[in-house]
């Protein structure tokens, strides 16, 4: 996908989509799930990627599909085994990214002890934008983060309020799996996650970001 970064449009193509479940107390209280002892993450494929003012599908075959609004880190670099302290050398910059979440299918696939691939996969799963930020530019430990849908709002946060720190995600994931130039980590969302339902318009906002907008089309 394109997207601006420092001032020119660039390809943004990632090896993957890393992103984190219950970063934040308040999520996990509504989604009636205790607070992890280590970040909890799971994978998107590069194809749920779409940009600023796109549409997201909403497939058939679910009857709830969920917002949630997101930081999202891009890496600049090849990196391993990172250390805490090294992890911001790493970062190339910041955007907005929303988690869509097939919440029924996500659901079923928790009974029966199932990876949530699909809940979590499909093609426009993982709207980002409206552009990715230098690291110099906001202040990461303490940005406001909001989602709107049909100018209601639905989603009010703080990245203070994350769980474990951008840096010590870059450094947990990076000793599972190497971490490849423009991969993106999704850092988890607030709470007041939500289902969203064909035409409505959602924006979603980070202090210094800047706000990512879409619609959303019921597949025909």
């Amino acid at each position: 996908m394109r997207i601006e970064y420092d001032g020119t449009e660039i390809e943004l193509t990632p090896t993957k989509v890393i992103a984190l479940a219950r970063n934040y107390r308040s999520h996990a209280k509504e989604m009636g799930s205790p607070v992890p002892e280590e970040p909890t993450i799971f994978l998107k494929p590069p194809s749920a990627l779409t940009g600023n003012n796109g549409t997201v599908i909403l497939p058939k075959v679910s009857e709830r599909i969920d917002y949630e609004v997101e930081l999202a880190v891009i890496i600049k670099n090849r990196c391993k085994n990172v250390s805490v302290e090294e992890a911001a050398t790493h970062i190339m910059g910041y955007s907005v990214c929303i988690d869509v979440t097939a919440r029924d299918i996500q659901a079923e696939a928790k009974k029966k002890g199932l990876p949530w691939a699909v809940a979590k996969g499909y093609d426009t799963f993982a709207p980002l934008g409206p552009k990715i930020v230098a690291v110099d530019v906001i202040d990461l430990h303490n940005c406001e983060i909001w989602l709107k849908v049909n100018n209601e709002y639905k989603q009010r946060g703080n990245t203070r309020d994350m769980i474990f720190s951008v840096d010590e995600l870059i450094s947990y994931i990076s000793k599972i799996m190497t971490l490849e130039p423009m991969d993106v980590i999704a850092t988890g969302t607030p709470e007041g996650v939500g289902p969203m339902k064909d035409g409505d318009v959602i924006e979603a906002g980070i202090e210094g970001i800047g706000t990512l907008t879409f619609r959303t089309q019921k597949e025909r």
